[in-house]
This record gives C-alpha cells, sequence and structure tokens, in this order.
C-alpha cells in the first residue's frame, strides 16, 4: 500500500511515523511545502521571549533524521495544487515551479493552517510586521526585537497573541495587545474570567485594549505606528496574531467537503472521498459534549487524530471520540491558564441550562512556600448536575486540573462524583481536598440552595445594585461597606437589619461570606447572597451615599491609580496622565484635552515631573476618565513604591546638549517603569536624565540620575600657545587655563565635561577623549534634600548605562529597607559597598525578583 500525506508538521508526520509501525512493508511519502517539518510550532513564542534559546531546539526532527528513524520517505519544499479523487492522484508543485502527479493508495491531508493577514489593511507588508507560525517568523521576530525595537503591538488576544505579548514583555519591550472583540481570549474563557486575567497583565506593565480594530499600520520604510478604532498607538514592531485559516484551497474543485475552509471527517478522520482522510488545524473533529462539528486547532489534537488514523488505516479501527478545546497557557510568569470542555455561553448555545461557581481556591497547603491560589470557574448542566466544563486562572499548575477535569468530561460525570476521588495530596503539590474538587463541593452548595450567591458575572452586570454591602473579612477592608465581625453572628443575625433585606456579603474568597450566610440563615434572614471570588477576584465597588464623605482607604486606593485628591473637596481629584518623559503625541494630547473636558475642570497642568494632570475630576467620573485614557494609549499611575516615570531634558535640541536624552529617557521608561510596574520596592525610585552638566532637570537629586558627558582630551603638539585662547574662552567652569608654558591646561578633577572646549581651538589642540555618561546615585527633592553622588566610572555606552539602571533597581529592592529612599540606604550601606555591588557584584535577579518587598511610599 502506498500511503501519500500532505503535511509534514504535526498531523502529518505523526500519521506517517505511525503508519511505518503498524506496517513495515508500507510505502509512505510526506510531502511538505516548508523546509522544516515537525517542528515545536507551540513553542515558538518561548523562543522569541529567549526561554528557548536555538532555533534547533525548535526542530522536532530534521527530515533527514525524521526518514532515518522511521523510514518515511520525506520530500521538502513540495506543494499540493490539485486532487483528482477518481484517479486517486494529487499534482504537486517541484520548487523549481514544475509539476507532476503522485499517485497514492491512501491518501491523508494535513496541510494545517496558515495565519490570517487581514486584506485591505493598510500596511501589513512593512517591514516589522510578523506573523507567528513556523521557527523562520519566530526567528526573524527575536532578531528584529535584538536590533533596537522598544514598543510592541500585538494585533489579536488569542492563546498565540497574548503567549507572544508576554515574552517580548520579559525581552524589555513596551507592549500593548489590541483585539476587536469585546474581551481576551474570546470563546475560550468566559468574560469575567477573561476580564480577571486582564487586569494581571494590566499590574504588570502590559497595555491590553479591547473593543479596539485594528484600522492601518502606518509607516514609510518600516513600520512606525498601528491605527487603531482608539487612535493611534506608536509601534516598532507589530505582531499579526488575528487567527489562523485552513490551508484548503488546492482542494477547490476536488470533490472533498468543506465547512468554513475545514475538511469534513468522520469519526475515523475518513473525508466524503473514498480512501482521502484528513487530520490536524486544515479539519474539522466533533465535539465531545456537544457532538457537533468543531475546529480544535491544537497541536494536541493533531497528534492524537493523527494516530487514530494510522491505526484505522493499518486494519485497527480507532474512532476519535472528538475534542473537548482543552488548552494551557502562560499569561504571565506568575498566572497561567487552564480550560476545557465549554464556556457558559457555549453551553447555553448548546442548549444545556449552565450553572456555575467562579472559587478562589489555595493551589498547595497554604503554609507551603510559593503557595498561592486558583481561579476556578466550574460549570454544570442545572437539572442533571453533570459537569460540563472548567476554566482555571493562577500561578501555579493549572494544568492539573485542567486534566482532572478533562478525565470527568470523557466520563459524563456528574458533579457529585468528583467528590471521593483519591487525588493526589502532598503540601508541595495540593491541597488535603483537591483544590477542584473544593470548587465542586461550592457548586454542589449552590445547586442544593445552601449557597445563594452572585457570580462575577452577575455581579457586574448590576445584580446586587440594590444590595446593602456586608464586609466580613477579619477586618474592615472595603471602602463605603458595613464590617461585620463573622464570629459574633448569632441567633439575632444584624441588629438594625430587617430579616428580609437584601445583604450582599463579601469576604476575601467566598469562604467567610459562605459562612457569615449560613449563621444569617439561622437567624431567619431570607435575602442574602455571597458574592464568589470576593474582593480577591471582584473589582468591589460601594455607591457613596450622598454627602459621606470618602473613606481614608478609598482616597488611598485612587491615589495609588495616580489620582490625587484636591484638598479644597472631598470627592474631586487630579488625575495624572503617564507621559513618555514628557513627550506625547499629537494625538495623545487630543486625547487628554477631551478627557480634561469630558470629565474633568477642562483644565490640564504640568507637574515638576513632566507628566500631565487633569484637573478637577470629580469622584463618580475617575473610572470612565481611567477608560478613556487607557482606550487612546494613555494610563494614569505614577504613585506607589515603584519605578516613577522617567523625567528628562530636551537633549540633543538644546544648544548644550551632549546625548539623546529622549531617546535614552523612552527606553528607561519603557523597560522599567513600564517593564517593572509590577515590582514593589522600599520607596519610591525616581530616575532623571541631563543632556549635560548644565543639569536643568536636577539629575541628583533623583534616586538615580544620568548627565551626558563630553571629556575633552589635549594634544599640545598642536597647541601653539596663542595670546587669547579659544578654548579658555569657550569654558564656562573656569577649568581651562594658560599653563606656565603658555599652553592650554585643564584641571581634570573640576572639568565637569560639558564639552564646550571642544572643537574651539581653531588648530584642533583640544578634541573629545570619550563621550559617555556619568550615573550619581542616591539624590533626593523634598523634605530631606540629599545631592546624590557620582560614581567613578564614565560610562560609554546606552546598553552599560540601562545595565546599571537595573542593578540600581535591583540591588535597592534586596537591600534597601522598607520606607527608606535610596538615599537612606545609600547612607546607611556607605556609597563605596553601593558602588562596588552595583559595579562588580553578580546579582541574582530572579532570587531577588521572587522575594516579597512591603513598600514605604505614601505619594
Amino acid at each position: 500500500m502506498r500511503y501519500l500525506i500532505v503535511g509534514g508538521v504535526a498531523a502529518g508526520t505523526k500519521v506517517a511515523a505511525k503508519l511505518k509501525r503498524c506496517d513495515r512493508s508500507a510505502e509512505v511519502v510526506v510531502v511538505t511545502k516548508g523546509e522544516d517539518i515537525s517542528y515545536a510550532g507551540c513553542g515558538l513564542p518561548y523562543y522569541i521571549g529567549g526561554d528557548i534559546q536555538t532555533r534547533a531546539e525548535l526542530i522536532v526532527n530534521t527530515p533527514a533524521a525524521y526518514a532515518g528513524l522511521t523510514g518515511v520517505e520525506v520530500r521538502t519544499g513540495v506543494e499540493a495544487v490539485a486532487l483528482d479523487a477518481a484517479a486517486h492522484e494529487v499534482t504537486v508543485r517541484e520548487k523549481d515551479g514544475s509539476e507532476h502527479g503522485e499517485k497514492y493508495g491512501m491518501l491523508v491531508i494535513a496541510t494545517g493552517a496558515s495565519p490570517i493577514v487581514p486584506a485591505g489593511i493598510p500596511g501589513t507588508d512593512l517591514p516589522g510586521v510578523f506573523t507567528v507560525r513556523t521557527p523562520d517568523d519566530a526567528e526573524a521576530i527575536r532578531s528584529y526585537a535584538d536590533a533596537g525595537a522598544r514598543r510592541a503591538v500585538v494585533v489579536g488576544a488569542g492563546f498565540i497573541g497574548l503567549e507572544v505579548a508576554e515574552n517580548l514583555l520579559a525581552r524589555g519591550l513596551s507592549v500593548t495587545v489590541i483585539d476587536a472583540m469585546p474581551q481576551i481570549l474570546p470563546n475560550v474563557f468566559d468574560p469575567e474570567m477573561a476580564g480577571f486575567a486582564q487586569r494581571q497583565l494590566k499590574a504588570a506593565g502590559m497595555r491590553v485594549m479591547t473593543s479596539c480594530p485594528l484600522k492601518a499600520i502606518k509607516g514609510a520604510e518600516k513600520v512606525e505606528g498601528v491605527e487603531t478604532g482608539a487612535g493611534t498607538l506608536p509601534a516598532d514592531l507589530v505582531i499579526l496574531s488575528i487567527g489562523i485559516r485552513p490551508n484548503t484551497a488546492w482542494l477547490n474543485g476536488s470533490g472533498v467537503e468543506l465547512d468554513r475552509g475545514c475538511v469534513v471527517v468522520n469519526e475515523f478522520g475518513a473525508t466524503n472521498l473514498a480512501d482521502v482522510y484528513a487530520a490536524g488545524d486544515c479539519a474539522e473533529v466533533t465535539n465531545f459534549i456537544t457532538g457537533r462539528p468543531f475546529w480544535s486547532a491544537m497541536g494536541s489534537t493533531a497528534n492524537i487524530a493523527g494516530r487514530a488514523i494510522a491505526r484505522t488505516l493499518t486494519g485497527t479501527p480507532t474512532p476519535y471520540p472528538g475534542a473537548l478545546g482543552t488548552g494551557v497557557v502562560r499569561l504571565l510568569p506568575t498566572l497561567n491558564g487552564g480550560r476545557t470542555g465549554l464556556t457558559e455561553s457555549a453551553a447555553r448555545e448548546a442548549g444545556f441550562d449552565p450553572v456555575s461557581v467562579v472559587s478562589v481556591v489555595d493551589d498547595k497547603a497554604h503554609y507551603y512556600p510559593g503557595s498561592s491560589s486558583f481561579f476556578v470557574k466550574l460549570i454544570a448542566d442545572r437539572a442533571s448536575h453533570r459537569l460540563l466544563g472548567v476554566q482555571v486562572l493562577g500561578a501555579g499548575a493549572v494544568d492539573k486540573v485542567t486534566d482532572v477535569m478533562v478525565v470527568a468530561l470523557y466520563q459524563k460525570a456528574r458533579v457529585e462524583d468528583l467528590d471521593l476521588m483519591d487525588l493526589s495530596y502532598a503540601p508541595p503539590f495540593s491541597t488535603a481536598i483537591h483544590p477542584l474538587v473544593t470548587t465542586a463541593y461550592i457548586l454542589e452548595n449552590k445547586l442544593a440552595g445552601e449557597l445563594e450567591s452572585f457570580t462575577p458575572a452577575e455581579y457586574v452586570a448590576g445584580a446586587a445594585a440594590d444590595y446593602h454591602v456586608i464586609d466580613v473579612l477579619p477586618a474592615p477592608t472595603i471602602p463605603g461597606a458595613e464590617w461585620v465581625d463573622l464570629t459574633k453572628i448569632g441567633p439575632d443575625g444584624l441588629p438594625g437589619h430587617a430579616k428580609d433585606e437584601k445583604l450582599l456579603l463579601v469576604c476575601a474568597k467566598g469562604k467567610r461570606g459562605y459562612f457569615s450566610q449560613n449563621r444569617l440563615k439561622a437567624a431567619g434572614y431570607t435575602a442574602t447572597r455571597v458574592l464568589e471570588g470576593g474582593v480577591t477576584f471582584n473589582e468591589v465597588r460601594v455607591p457613596r451615599p450622598a454627602g459621606k464623605k470618602l473613606p481614608a482607604t478609598e482616597v488611598k486606593r485612587l491615589k495609588g491609580l495616580g489620582c490625587l485628591q484636591d484638598k479644597r473637596y472631598d470627592d474631586v481629584f487630579n488625575v495624572r496622565v503617564i507621559t513618555r518623559n514628557g513627550k506625547i503625541t499629537v494625538d495623545e494630547q487630543r486625547a487628554v484635552a477631551e478627557a480634561a473636558e469630558r470629565f474633568g475642570s477642562s483644565e490640564v497642568t504640568m507637574t515638576t515631573r513632566l507628566t500631565l494632570e487633569i484637573q478637577g475630576v470629580p469622584y463618580d467620573n475617575i473610572d470612565a476618565c481611567i477608560a478613556f485614557l487607557q482606550d487612546h494609549g494613555l494610563d494614569a499611575g505614577g504613585t506607589g513604591s515603584k519605578v516613577r516615570p522617567v523625567v528628562s531634558c530636551k537633549g540633543t535640541t538644546c544648544q548644550y546638549g551632549l546625548i539623546d536624552t529622549f531617546d535614552l529617557s523612552e527606553k528607561l521608561h519603557e523597560r522599567f517603569y513600564v517593564g517593572y510596574h509590577g515590582v514593589d520596592l522600599p520607596h519610591k525610585f525616581k530616575i532623571a536624565v541631563g543632556g549635560c552638566p548644565n543639569m536643568c532637570v536636577k539629575p541628583d537629586l533623583n534616586d538615580l540620575g544620568i548627565v551626558g558627558q563630553r571629556v575633552p582630551q589635549i594634544d599640545l603638539e598642536k597647541c601653539r600657545a596663542c595670546k587669547v585662547c579659544q578654548v579658555v574662552k569657550a569654558c564656562p567652569m573656569g577649568d581651562a587655563q594658560i599653563g606656565p608654558d603658555g599652553k592650554i591646561t585643564i584641571d581634570g578633577s573640576a572639568c565637569n565635561h560639558c564639552g564646550r572646549c571642544v572643537g574651539a581651538c581653531p588648530f584642533g589642540a583640544v578634541t573629545e577623549g570619550l563621550a559617555g555618561y556619568k550615573v550619581y546615585i542616591g539624590g533626593r527633592w523634598g523634605k530631606k534634600v540629599a545631592h546624590g553622588q557620582a560614581l567613578d566610572k564614565l560610562f560609554a555606552t546606552e546598553d552599560e548605562v540601562m545595565d546599571l539602571v537595573e542593578r540600581a533597581i535591583l540591588f535597592f529592592r534586596d537591600e534597601g529597607e522598607s520606607g527608606e529612599r535610596f538615599a537612606d540606604t545609600v547612607a546607611r550601606l556607605g556609597f563605596d559597598y553601593v558602588q562596588e555591588k552595583l559595579l562588580t557584584a553578580p546579582i541574582d535577579k530572579d532570587a531577588i525578583l521572587g522575594k516579597t518587598v512591603i513598600g514605604g511610599a505614601t505619594c
């Protein structure tokens, strides 16, 4: 039997290898359009980020190695262009353009899919615009990023888009993700789970803009920006991750049945044509739960279905029961996502009556080092209690929750069937009752009416609008809510509250809310609800009664968002808009002006650190104002124990400027203000960049200041001992003098390296000996002024400066004490010790970033 396999990545190579193992006498030929076969497509984002270091690691097998291992004949660079099923022949095109027929006894179509490049969108062919499908794509992106790209826009917030975004963020780029859909991970996670994940991405410094369609990619010789429905975003690297399209155009007119471009197959992978099968991203499968056609463009599905086809073709009929849409994704180093089965919306569309619960549960024993939480959404059918799906987010092994659920779904298990399973437990791995089982218990209580709750989705939709919020955390936490001590709820319930009053019970995760509800029900209360996930999962807002002052905790929370209270009023704030070193685009200026007009007093002020503040924003307008700014590529912030926005002078646009301060400060902004956005420090950390020793932005009064330098060098052979020395005239500091021999001298200990003398001598006696950067550490402005001290080393390149800044931030995080400024740290430890640490000592970045640090900044 001659088997012809068209396509040589996941499904194709799996079918071919299994065919030869089942029948060593079979003639198996793989033809594939690309030069690579059997590569790790799912690993491409991690090659871009550097977790996978070499391109070779992405290649599972070379054509030669695969052929030698399996006995399969492999032909690369050969494209299938037509199928004549009656003749059992595929027309293929060779690399030289020639075409010929390939006969087959059995044909397996495994041509995969290709990234969608939207038609009609200008600029998609500009240098700097990429898709992510092959090792060549990943290598090109990585090289382009290394060549100096700083601002990336990823178009598409699915698995691949977010994986690439995370890896670009890890490389130090400023990353914005846009998607035309109203949520990230559409059709994969329900909106409330996607919303929680999006908030975590934002906290880590990634900008995510949903309901934001791509309109055009701007640029002349290369990409310079992305035009969206919410304005133009600056960009020098664009990733198109809008989706993929099955590679089946070559089958048009062949008689193969297609559904929206996918090959239609039965449970054995057979098409409607005799002796023709299909698997992988080009073919449909069945959804195991609904029984409906399903496109599962996953490497796992391709391999499993491919293996089943090979067994069927060699005499062991192996039906593929259907896929569940199982997937896991790393969104951040501290956030993973997993899912399987139906989303709640998909379950409803399939005719089920879904009921769900959102839980926040420990991912391992809470006392074990490194323990964290899982955020689990479990879905079942209301009447039958049949499990339908799960979605889980967390820092830990979300795959273990997902995979337990996969087994349950294939067994058509009910919620109660999870109760007594003997799942693995040890403190480093899990909790005594598995996190999924704990969530099942909660859903059982809900189905039985023992727990009456609002899901996060119901809460966002306004279901709790007329409920009185009761804070049942161990200590008062929720601004504006009434705090109740859970342990004091007795037979009398809550004095002052009627038994039929609508009460929303809110705690950290949901457990104390359930305990409180249990006590209140026993006391006769009939209208209580628990907020699933508590304040850990939900953004809880308590409406402020008219005339009541904002609590101090709410004012503090708003300050953390960059909203500073106008002391003349109780509920009016100035919203601080973050800019890159004080420079903003015309579109950004328009957006700030519109925000000021729509949400504030129509006034905008400039702070001393060159950020903007929208004046007079009422409390009730703050959320809308910040959302408007974010939709236009801006954000509020710039407070707290973090790296603060970078300030710079005009640099090269000033007559004294020695360095491109805007370029350097923008790199610093993107790498440390944006890239370190989620990193807490002992106190705030301010950075300033000055173009020359005039010190207009006072770099030496910042935690770290960078100053351009131009060190003069004297060539006495060229000095003619002129009576009027032009170098002396040019020196603003008086450090250049005429020596006893009539020739020029410069006092090196007094020279500030402003560079004004360089080139002043008409005979070339004074030239530039070194151009670079002086770095001051430990400066501070404010109540306790401290001038920074300059490090002994003069840094010659931007890369050296960037490395030094990162070392300083990490050193401060590691050895600074909570509440002290960097100046205090330098004073406490000694300048010489700090300098040695910054210049020569090894720094364990991962260990330092893994520490818990409590910040002490109050503004």
